[in-house]
């Protein structure tokens, strides 16, 4: 098969698919019996990486596959499109959401030691129904209470393709630093994952009690 037509088929796919694609994902879009050469769908990859160097969007690879972004540098311009639509967030579910993004897993209770104020049941509800954290099991002590970590959508939204792409603790001086990347269907994301200085110098509670946690099985 040419190529050129598979780069435009993944071009398409990625352009159509409301979610990222992975390799498996594309491979699939070609019949058994005439499937893609072996390579050609990362070169193909390669090719539209490389094409989109003097675009305004570009191919980012995030945890959950491949999709197309705004860049950062029209972001602003781009992001007037779902002003109405843009959700917002306090201080507090940030600062959640980032304890949860680097100190994971971790209990409600250790966030709540480290903010040192109590942590609002409709934070937590909200996070998770927006699919950016999710219980991955629960701490060995009396009371079993919920071990709570990121997920792939959470990833995703922030352009990030594991924990590791996470901005040092060191490097932040606010809340509202880290800005995501606007993908290119999706509308406009609001800072979060990241946090004050004073909670990189915080030590995490399971650290100071040694306590080892009792993770479930993911299904």
């Amino acid at each position: 098969m040419d190529q050129t037509l598979i780069r435009h088929i993944v071009e398409a796919a990625l352009l159509a698919a409301p979610q990222p694609l992975t390799l498996a994902q594309l491979a699939g879009l070609f019949p058994e019996d005439e499937p893609a050469p072996n390579g050609s769908l990362q070169q193909a990859l390669d090719e539209l990486r490389e094409a989109c160097a003097d675009r305004g969007v570009e191919l980012v690879e995030v945890a959950s596959g491949f999709r197309f972004q705004v860049k950062a540098d029209v972001h602003p311009w781009v992001a007037r499109l779902w002003t109405e639509r843009q959700a917002k967030y306090t201080r507090a579910t940030l600062e959640t959401l980032a304890l949860i993004a680097y100190r994971q897993p971790i209990t409600r209770g250790e966030i709540e030691q480290i903010r040192g104020v109590a942590v609002s049941t409709n934070t937590v509800k909200l996070l998770e129904e927006r699919e950016w954290v999710r219980v991955v099991g629960h701490r060995d002590v009396p009371g079993k209470p919920a071990l709570f970590g990121t997920t792939k959508a959470f990833l995703d939204y922030f352009g990030l393709k594991s924990l590791d792409e996470l901005p040092p603790l060191a490097e932040l001086k606010d809340i509202s630093e880290l800005e995501p990347q606007l993908p290119f269907d999706m509308p406009a994301g609001v800072a979060a994952a990241a946090v004050a200085q004073d909670i990189a110098a915080t030590p995490s509670p399971s650290e100071e009690a040694g306590e080892d946690a009792a993770p479930e099985q993911s299904s």
